[in-house]
């Protein structure tokens, strides 16, 4: 028997090595089950060594050789391995994390038959009827199949009650076929690649920025800087129907809010080719079939959010990062990437373009093309020529006041509606009147569990806290003094839903928000509804920020932004003013001017009047020269610990013995400017019950930087973190708690 040394899964940044009996055979790369405690673990094959720190004796054998060849190509491995190298994870954890959740458990990595279906007689018959034209989603869907193959798998994409709907009206049914892989240039036969009729005629600025970005010239970043309305999805289809003629393969990567049916509907309106969509609904199955089917060359484009990122594919040629700016890019659970930052080093890797678009690029991205490491594409032009929005501040301090709604607000609001148009209004923060007080005392009711106050919730007639989900029946009288009279303050989304019901009765209103659309299919309805004219007040959190559009939209309003003006986070500012142009570009489209309202304390805040007088370019300069005086990230690069334990001085202690650590090494190393900020709490400093601490370290180089967390992981094991202590590492964090 020979040794084999193996990646695992576990929170140890070390390889474990077992026996490979003579029976098995395996090469570098295969997946192996093997005995772990008494545990059964899957991990990977990363060497046969000589010799082994273990005596052989002590050694055992592994169980089973999962693959016939390696799981992951050179490609993939090489990204994981930098990916572990630069943040500091387990190269186990890396590995295992980047499989589809079937392939961690053991499953074949080999694609199963599939389930392949065909519109029967009764279905091609109904569509010619008309008959379901009182069942759109399942016409529609039932249309799209029948200009299929003659056969075909279940969509990625698609309504799972159309679907079943179309199945039990026998419009469509399973058949038994072999089956046999086919690329997606086999399957796409002689149709056209593209739906010709469905491109858009492109501007003068679209034209040129196509015919860059349709230069194969090996790698390079595309930042596409455009303005909210200025036809960068075109852009993006372009760019791919460019690829897909050289027989690439492309790779699209949305924020987690942005998977929506509207621009899933869009590429597949375009192009007649295989396309896989990763979202949360599928089951694992289906998202195993999605990977192999990348990987086999069977899929054409793939569309997904953050972890999409580790799909393989045969033919990879263009990546794509839509809204490049979105905080959801960035990994907060377990290890902690940035699946931005990691595209741009896959890209390298494969000497391929990736394209990074935004209305409001990212402070880092702004900096990457000053430093001449991006180009930068600039769109200015909305589409369709639609004239800029009007932008006004609305200082609350000269306004009477009605929850948050200001009396020259609800004045614009009575102006747009007669006139036929609709208006958002934006509010970042869900739930009724967040806080329950007492007006005699003004004790406030919080959650035990996290110190902060619950929030109101009045549909439910419950407390519900947003930090733990734990949920209490309201109390009828004050928890400190007895009294009865207690009060909700604070303006939530339920708030201004029965407000501006009082106030415009003859009005639909919808509310977007993560409480109403928590149904599945609920979202979908909604946007429906706001599409088709039958709602004309739309009321949203960040979910409506993102890429809808909504022709008859003419006034949006935020309805307080004070809150980020003063946040102890740097990047505060940047998220408001980002916030603000996307939200801005919901207003008015083609056709119609919009009308953008700002409603604040501090209408001369020098932010505030550098975004609407100056836009957003002026106000990344402006801030990329404070982050250059305080050395603030991208002029500076940051770790961030976290100890998390119900011991609060336990912890402090603990970070404190790190910050300490950090400080010796530095001297040691007579590195300059290293600064640590001594052990702080989070802005959340409690959550069910654990208190959490926080240090931050910051030093002008990247390199230094990752030297000394080098030092670190080479003697972490000697730095004993007690058993009380959960200890989190996050490199270039994107949320200081």
């Amino acid at each position: 028997m020979k040794l084999i040394r193996v990646a695992l899964p576990v929170p140890l940044n070390r390889y474990f090595d077992y026996l490979l009996p003579d029976f098995f055979s395996a090469v570098k790369g295969v997946r192996v089950s093997v005995p772990f405690g008494s545990q059964t673990k899957v991990g990977i094959v990363i060497d046969f060594p000589e010799t082994s720190d273990i005596p052989v004796e002590k050694l055992k054998p592994i169980k089973a050789v999962l693959d016939l060849e390696p799981i992951f190509d050179e490609e993939m491995f090489k990204l994981l391995n930098w990916a572990s190298s630069y943040y500091h994870a387990p190269i186990g954890e890396v590995l295992s994390s980047a499989l589809p959740v079937k392939l961690r458990q053991g499953d074949s990595a080999q694609r199963t038959r599939p389930d392949y279906f065909i519109v029967t007689e009764f279905g091609h018959s109904a569509l010619e009827s008309g008959e379901l034209k009182r069942a759109k989603k399942q016409q529609d869907l039932l249309n799209e199949l029948s200009q299929s193959a003659n056969f075909f798998e279940k969509p990625t994409a698609c309504s799972p009650s159309a679907w079943k709907g179309l199945i039990e009206k026998g419009f469509i049914e399973k058949v038994d076929l072999p089956f046999k892989p086919q690329s997606w240039q086999e399957k796409l036969g002689n149709q056209p690649l593209v739906n010709s009729q469905n491109r858009l005629v492109l501007n003068k600025q679209q034209t040129l920025v196509v015919s860059r970005l349709s230069v194969r010239n090996g790698f390079e970043t595309f930042l596409l800087n455009g303005v909210t309305g200025s036809g960068k999805t075109e852009v993006y289809l372009q760019a791919i129907e460019s690829a897909l003629n050289r027989g690439e393969q492309v790779l699209v990567l949305v924020p987690e809010i942005g998977l929506t049916p509207q621009t899933i509907q869009r590429f597949k309106a375009r192009f007649n080719v295989e396309m896989d969509v990763l979202h949360s609904n599928m089951n694992e199955t289906e998202r195993l079939n999605a990977w192999l089917r990348a990987r086999n060359g069977e899929s054409a484009i793939v569309i997904g959010t953050r972890s999409a990122l580790f799909t393989q594919f045969q033919n990879l040629g263009l990546i794509i990062i839509d809204e490049e700016h979105d905080s959801s890019f960035k990994q907060q659970e377990g290890w902690r990437y940035h699946a931005r930052d990691l595209a741009v080093i896959r890209a390298k890797n494969l000497a391929i373009p990736i394209i990074l678009g935004s209305a409001t690029p990212s402070l880092e991205s702004v900096q990457n093309v000053q430093k001449g490491k991006f180009t930068e594409l600039t769109l200015t032009t909305r589409a369709g020529n639609a004239e800029p929005v009007k932008q006004q501040i609305i200082d609350l301090k000269t306004q009477r006041v009605t929850a948050g709604l200001s009396e020259q607000l609800l004045a614009k609001m009575k102006s747009h509606l007669d006139k036929g148009n609709q208006v958002m209004l934006f509010l970042n923060r869900r739930g009724f009147a967040p806080v329950l007080l007492c007006h005699e005392c003004g004790w406030i009711c919080q959650c035990e569990a996290c110190d902060k106050p619950y929030t109101y919730h009045q549909k439910q007639r419950v407390l519900r806290c947003h930090h733990c989900s734990s949920q209490r029946i309201i109390p009828r009288q004050c928890g400190h003094c007895g009294s009865t009279n207690l009060i909700t303050t604070g303006v939530g989304t339920e708030q201004l839903e029965q407000v501006l019901g009082e106030q415009f009765p003859d009005y639909k209103i919808s509310r977007i928000d993560r409480d109403s659309t928590a149904r599945k299919g609920t979202l979908e309805t909604h946007l429906n509804d706001i599409r088709e004219g039958k709602s004309q007040i739309l009321i949203g959190t960040q979910m409506l920020a993102k890429g809808h559009h909504f022709p008859n939209v003419t006034l949006v309003a935020i309805i307080n932004v004070d809150s980020a003006l003063f946040s102890t986070d740097f990047r505060a500012e940047e998220r408001l003013a980002q916030l603000y142009l996307q939200v801005s570009g919901r207003a008015g489209r083609a056709e119609k001017q919009g009308e953008v309202v700002l409603q604040t304390h501090y209408p001369d805040h020098p932010l505030l009047k550098n975004l609407v007088e100056k836009g957003y370019e002026a106000f990344a300069g402006e801030a990329l020269k404070m982050r250059q005086l305080m050395m603030l990230p991208p002029f500076s690069s940051q770790v961030l610990f976290k100890a998390t334990s119900k011991n609060s001085e336990q912890a402090v202690q603990f970070l404190q013995e790190l910050a300490n650590f950090f400080a010796q090494k530095a001297n040691d190393l007579a590195l300059q400017g290293l600064q640590i900020r001594p052990p702080f709490s989070a802005p959340l400093a409690k959550k069910a019950g654990y208190y959490r601490w926080l240090v931050l370290i910051q030093h002008p180089s990247r390199i230094a930087l990752q030297k000394l967390l080098n030092m670190f992981d080479a003697e972490k094991e000697q730095i004993a973190v007690p058993n009380s202590i959960k200890l989190a590492m996050d490199i270039d964090p994107m949320d200081i708690g």
